[in-house]
């Protein structure tokens, strides 16, 4: 009995190639095809799609060739857990995890008067300060209490963490003249050379705006009661290089008298160690600018009147007694608070003087 000849290999025809045309491939036993032809393919996507190619098959009915492939299908599952809460999320090992799902806590600064309730036994207050890491609270009353910054506090039954204020920035401090305000700094040893002024009215205007700078600089303010006194005090202490004088004198304008006390002493042995400055007010009171005292200008004074107590009968202040115009200066001294308060004619004046005075010796 001679074997059909094989359609495909040209060899001996396998069971399988001699089955009838209608016969089932697929319930023959795989173990009896031999010419068997597997398919690699290239991987599109492993995760997507699992492809295995398990047998392919070939009949010679006729000239067709039919194959059979089986194919399997990754599936995913056809029930998932929608709608339900995963407190881990998709990564257990992802980094704050342990907090996922957790009310957050915020953090508060301890502001004075900030009322809050300690969580632990209700107890309720508010904030008086806070010190060494600790905030101390008073209740409504007055009892007080310190717990440590940090967690364990309410603000209207939310938790906080209580953290240490953030400090105040210290605003830049001036003096009354205006200059840097120098912290904590003692005054220096006085210098030789001085300020001298007129009466001790016109020292205490000084000592109220330029106190603070002069005492930085080691300057001292003496009143002469008088300007025609400047003579007798340049031959009882004559000035120098090292010791010079500052004069500021009042109503010093063309003609006046002071004027030409000033001129004279200038063009003596002592001038070239003396400066000699002045406003053109009858008194240092005429300094403070009116509106300090809620007035448009200063009252004009007859002549042959004191001024001062001409000034305390036109405001309505006493001015029979004694110590009436030395009250009157003090009322008007404690409007004054900046050099803002005082005319430009004698705070340059004062300034020269400073200036005059602190400049080092040999200049």
């Amino acid at each position: 009995m001679t074997k059909p000849e094989s359609s495909v290999t040209g060899g001996v025809a396998t069971a399988a190639e001699t089955a009838a045309p209608d016969t089932n491939i697929a319930a023959i036993n795989p173990s009896m095809i031999v010419n068997r032809v597997r398919i690699a393919l290239p991987p599109r996507d492993r995760w997507a799609l699992a492809l295995r190619v398990y047998s392919l098959a070939v009949t010679d009915d006729s000239d067709s060739r039919e194959t059979v492939c089986v194919a399997t299908e990754k599936r995913t599952p056809t029930h998932t857990l929608e709608g339900m809460d995963d407190m881990y999320g998709s990564d257990v090992l992802a980094a704050g995890w342990r907090d996922r799902g957790a009310k957050k806590v915020l953090d508060v600064p301890a502001e004075r008067d900030l009322v809050v309730e300690v969580a632990g036994d209700g107890y309720c207050g508010a904030v008086t300060r806070v010190q060494g890491g600790n905030v101390e609270l008073e209740d409504r009353v007055g009892r007080k209490r310190v717990f440590p910054l940090g967690g364990g506090f309410l603000i209207d039954g939310e938790p906080v963490r209580l953290t240490a204020p953030a400090p105040v920035k210290q605003a830049v401090r001036r003096t009354a003249s205006g200059s840097f305000a120098v912290g904590d700094q003692r005054a220096r040893t006085a210098l030789p050379s001085r300020i001298l002024v007129e009466g001790k009215h016109d020292a205490e205007l000084v000592e109220k705006v330029w106190g603070a700078d002069l005492r930085v600089e080691g300057v001292v303010v003496e009143y002469l009661e008088g300007v025609d006194k400047l003579d007798e005090l340049l031959q009882s202490a004559p000035p120098n290089s090292a010791r010079r004088y500052g004069v500021l004198v009042d109503h010093l304008v063309p003609g006046s008298k002071e004027t030409r006390i000033a001129d004279a002493i200038m063009r003596g042995p002592h001038g070239r160690h003396l400066k000699i400055v002045g406003h053109p007010f009858i008194d240092v009171w005429q300094c403070v600018k009116p509106q300090v005292l809620g007035i448009q200008r200063w009252p004009e004074i007859p002549r042959g009147t004191d001024w001062k107590t001409g000034i305390c009968k036109a405001f309505g202040w006493p001015h029979t007694e004694q110590g009436d115009t030395g009250r009157a200066w003090q009322h008007i001294l404690g409007k004054v608070t900046t050099y803002r308060d005082l005319e430009p004619a004698l705070l340059g004046r004062v300034e020269e003087l400073i200036d005059f005075v602190t400049e080092p010796a040999g200049r």
